[in-house]
């Protein structure tokens, strides 16, 4: 592409910076430094090689562009304005602002042309990686020698801050293992962090750590644009590895007293600095926020350069669904809620298949979804034979992009964001594996998706205690506890087989929240469902064994330990003490449901409630009351045969009697 001549492109750059100033300085708030520094850079990026449409966000062959450096949010904001895309200058004057669509920190789906929510340093490093892998996969899987749907570029900006975070030596790793040469980031290299210099912490060799990591590394003057075109070409041409560009800037770039220096990192210039940096740009315009016609004449020119790539794409994909109709349809499904024929996928099991473990019986769903539904891609971070992810699907490695199983490594927070990364391309259903332990490891990203309302499947196997003899370091206490705890965010524990299958069901039907789905490693029975489907996990708690009349006692339970209080009202029913039992496998969908549902789960009138779980009793009393009794754990566990565990620690049906009794 051509070249805009160096004076309009000057005024292009310098409009970037001081819209960005301009709103940090009116919020009182924000990080003006990064913007500055990186505006050459970006400005030539989205010039002169994005390939988007600013009127359709979400077409689908556009380039993805990651601000992992989310501090730098109004260097994002001032190109999705400048550039045609639904942001009005308004939004940029209400930068920071409460129901504004210019939040602190870029937040997917908040705001138009947003790709992904950064912050937390590494986290869009990573998606970005997840992103790369859906589009090589995409790509082979879809692709024909006469019609290309899909050929993209990833782009990010990353920093100082991306680059220290374990998240991003994880996630580089990946990518270059992978060989995803149409990865692509410019490091936003200007030496500077909230602390000062990064010589601080930070006084490794990055062009020799990436190239460790099978990146190329290319570094420039990331002032000078030229270099940056050049670079980015070059960066296109390698097919077999991503690419790091190292960008050497100047924080704050321009600011007489705060250039280079961590005074421009996290806080507004000041009005006389704004004053002097605008002179020194040659900025002769008092108001704020001013943008000249010549500049926004250019760069709005992409809103019909969008529009005729989205047409072109149009065509070809025409002309594909002719071709090939039965592909085209699977394709086409990408912007639609995912509809199946539950009723012939999932598997069912009867008490005759004997005690199962919950992952093993995930296990054999995945065999029965995999084939009949092609968006699923698995995962797990080195435990595939314990978790029972890879039921079969060809690898995707850097041989076979089309493969549907990608083997992460001990990698756990990278698998969680580049998950994340592959729901956010579009046209894939992640999931991936590791022991729920491990949930810490990758909690940020968790966290991220729930945020962003994306159905990323966490599967977190050996759930308890009853791993057995791992021991504490393996058996997880507060981990439920934990998860349950944060919005938008499915956690389900199934008690025994036919409630996995449901379990998955509603995950891959939730793409606008994620699962985190736990399951045990020790066998479950499987229960009689004729009278208790196992469809009530859609309600997130039921009834499993009921009693005539106003039961005495009611018994709450979630996987494994369900079995024991099914075990406590046989023997309470002995006793002439009428108990029902509620399996819930899902709090969250619980509590979406009616009252009245609620209350014919949980009458208000009986407040003699046990519950009983392998964990932190934590969140427990908003179903047992203040009356009611909870059996778990509030230690660290132990090492020895599950049974025997359970026994010591007081996870007993003796137990769930003598408090039922209490009641």
């Amino acid at each position: 592409m051509s070249e805009v001549k160096i004076d309009l492109s000057q005024k292009c750059v310098d409009t970037i910076r001081t819209l960005s100033i301009d709103a940090v300085q009116k919020a009182n708030s924000g990080h003006p430094g990064m913007p500055m520094g990186m505006a050459d850079a970006a400005f030539v990026l989205w010039d002169q090689f994005l390939r988007h449409n600013p009127s359709n966000p979400d077409w689908i062959n556009r380039d993805r562009f990651v601000l992992s450096a989310g501090h730098g949010s109004m260097l994002l904001y001032s190109l999705l304005h400048l550039y045609g895309y639904d942001l009005p200058l308004e939004e940029l004057k209400n930068f920071r602002q409460y129901g504004s669509k210019t939040p602190g920190h870029p937040e997917y789906g908040h705001t138009p042309g947003v790709e992904t929510t950064t912050g937390p340093l590494g986290q869009g490093f990573a998606n970005g990686v997840g992103m790369a892998i859906a589009e090589a996969h995409l790509a082979e899987t879809y692709n024909s020698d006469q019609h290309t749907l899909i050929d993209h570029y990833t782009y990010g900006i990353v920093s100082d801050g991306d680059l220290m975070e374990g998240i991003s030596h994880e996630a580089a790793s990946v990518a270059g293992h992978l060989k995803l040469g149409k990865l692509i980031y410019l490091y936003d290299d200007n030496s500077i962090t909230i602390d000062g210099g990064t010589d601080l912490a930070f006084s490794e060799d990055v062009p020799k750590r990436f190239e460790s990591y099978n990146w190329q590394v290319l570094k420039i003057d990331g002032h000078d644009r030229s270099s940056v075109a050049d670079a980015i070409a070059k960066a296109q041409k390698v097919t077999d590895q991503p690419t790091i560009i190292c960008c050497k800037t100047k924080i704050g770039f321009g600011s007489p007293n705060k250039e280079a220096s961590a005074a421009s990192h996290g806080a507004p210039l000041g009005e006389d600095e704004v004053k002097l940096t605008k002179e020194r740009y040659n900025w002769n315009h008092e108001e704020p926020f001013f943008i000249p016609d010549e500049v926004l004449e250019h760069t709005r020119s992409a809103v019909d350069k969008g529009a005729e790539l989205e047409n072109e794409w149009e065509k070809t994909f025409k002309s594909y669904s002719e071709a090939y109709p039965e592909k085209a349809a699977t394709f086409g499904k990408w912007n639609e809620s995912p509809k199946y024929n539950w009723d012939q996928l999932l598997p069912e099991f009867s008490k005759d298949d004997g005690a199962i473990a919950t992952r093993k019986a995930s296990g054999k769903v995945l065999e029965s979804l995999v084939d009949e539904i092609p968006e699923l891609i698995g995962g797990s971070a080195d435990l595939s034979p314990s978790n029972n992810t890879h039921v079969g699907q060809e690898l995707l490695n850097a041989n076979n992009y089309a493969g549907r199983y990608i083997h992460y490594g001990v990698r756990e927070h990278a698998m969680g964001a580049i998950l994340n990364g592959l729901n956010l391309h579009g046209g894939i259903i992640p999931y991936g594996g590791t022991f729920l332990i491990f949930s810490d490891y990758c909690r940020p990203a968790i966290r991220i998706a729930a945020l962003s309302g994306i159905g990323s499947i966490f599967v977190f196997t050996h759930d308890s205690i009853g791993l057995g003899e791992d021991g504490p370091t393996h058996q997880p206490i507060e981990h439920l506890a934990g998860l349950r705890a944060m919005p938008n965010l499915l956690v389900m524990r199934p008690a025994d087989a036919n409630e996995t299958a449901q379990c998955w069901k509603i995950a891959i039907e939730h793409r606008k929240t994620p699962s985190a789905i736990a399951l045990t490693r020790q066998g479950l029975p499987v229960y009689d469902r004729k009278n208790a489907p196992a469809s009530g996990v859609e309600k997130g708690a039921y009834i499993l064994k009921d009693t005539s009349g106003t039961p005495d006692v009611i018994l709450l339970s979630s996987g494994s330990e369900v079995e024991i209080a099914m075990e406590a009202a046989d023997q309470l029913e002995n006793e002439g003490v009428k108990a029902r039992v509620i399996s819930m496998p899902c709090w969250e969908l619980f509590r979406e449901q009616p009252t009245s549902y609620q209350k014919s789960v949980l009458p208000d009138e009986v407040t003699n409630r046990v519950a009983i779980e392998a964990a932190s009793p934590s969140g427990w009393h908003e179903w047992i009351g203040s009356k009611g009794r909870f059996i778990g754990l509030n230690r660290f566990g132990a090492s020895a045969p599950y049974k025997e565990i359970y026994k010591n620690l007081g996870l007993t049906a003796e137990a769930v009697v003598e408090a039922a009794k209490a009641g």
